[in-house]
């Protein structure tokens, strides 16, 4: 049992007494509910994403505002709630989770690239792209720290709408942003999982299917891909009620493979493919201030010492 906000938390408390549904049963019904709705988008190709994209970022950036402005409401009428340690060596190994996912951002980097037409200023923008990302993280940490007495591992659930009443157009306006921050979550996830679904589909259609042959294959050939794409991460999601855990495992171990491991592999084979057809001879001015591959390697031993703490701290 702990506490969410004010309200103390436990996964078999019952959500509608009428019914004598607890929590995990209502959560694996809205489970199943959201994987039948969004589950067969699996089976499509979705090639223009650029207005799904736009929509999703409105709506992160709206909510990262709205959970500032409450914050800091808070903090002025209330005061000060949470009292944080100023340093706690202890709790670093589970800090590193988190930390991998806080590079999440880096996934936007294509996106961000391609429509740039003067390739001459990519480094001003990154650095300001960079500088805008890591403000809001900052801000966003710092008052809500402050202002909670108890912060939860998702972060919206601190703002739940609770003890919520309608006795003025404000108060209901209120409660209607806080509905809003508390499906935040759901709204994001219902446009990127169709997308990221997708993309794991394609990768196992291309790890294990020859796609020259593809229109060969049974249907039933063709519909597995899509079918796993879907069945690992609905039972991980079904059995795992730990959201700390959970973002541990899934930070620390697939997001450092495919976000540290991986891309110094691609970007390694591609300097040694480049040097050996184009030679040493032709200048990149738009070349990488980190083309050492010092940083390659520094690279590596961070996500080595992410995996050990990250390991250290669920084990122990």
């Amino acid at each position: 049992m702990r506490l969410l906000g004010d309200v103390k938390y436990n996964e078999n408390r019952t959500c509608w007494k009428e019914h004598n549904i607890s929590r995990r049963i209502a959560y694996r019904i809205i489970l199943i509910g959201f994987t039948m709705i969004f589950g067969p988008l699996v089976v499509f190709n979705i090639q223009k994403t650029k207005y799904l994209q736009m929509l999703t970022a409105i709506f992160r950036l709206l909510a990262f505002i709205l959970m500032i402005c409450i914050a800091l409401k808070m903090l002025v009428t209330d005061g000060v709630r949470g009292h944080p340690a100023v340093v706690n060596v202890y709790d670093i190994p589970s800090l590193f989770g988190a930390c991998v996912y806080s590079f999440m951002c880096h996934h936007s980097l294509p996106s961000l690239l391609a429509p740039i037409k003067h390739k001459s200023i990519v480094k001003q923008i990154l650095s300001y792209d960079y500088t805008l990302i890591c403000s809001l993280y900052i801000v966003l940490a710092i008052t809500g720290i402050f202002a909670f007495e108890y912060v939860e591992d998702l972060y919206t659930l601190n703002f739940l709408p609770y003890n919520a009443t309608t006795d003025s157009l404000f108060s209901t306006f209120l409660i209607g942003i806080e509905y809003f921050l508390s499906l935040f979550p759901v709204l994001t996830l219902s446009t990127s999982y169709p997308l990221i679904a997708i993309t794991l589909k394609n990768n196992l259609q291309t790890l294990f299917l020859d796609m020259s042959q593809y229109n060969s294959y049974s249907i039933l050939t063709r519909a597995l891909c899509p079918f796993l794409s879907i069945l690992l991460p609905f039972c991980i999601t079904y059995f795992t009620e730990n959201l700390s855990i959970l973002v541990a495992i899934t930070g620390s171990y697939a997001g450092v493979g495919i976000q540290y491991v991986i891309p110094v592999c691609l970007v390694y084979s591609s300097r040694v493919t480049c040097s050996e057809l184009l030679g040493s001879g032709i200048v990149n001015q738009f070349q990488s201030p980190f083309q050492s591959n010092i940083w390659l390697v520094m690279v590596l031993v961070w996500s080595v010492l992410a995996v050990f703490l990250v390991s250290i701290n669920l084990f122990s």
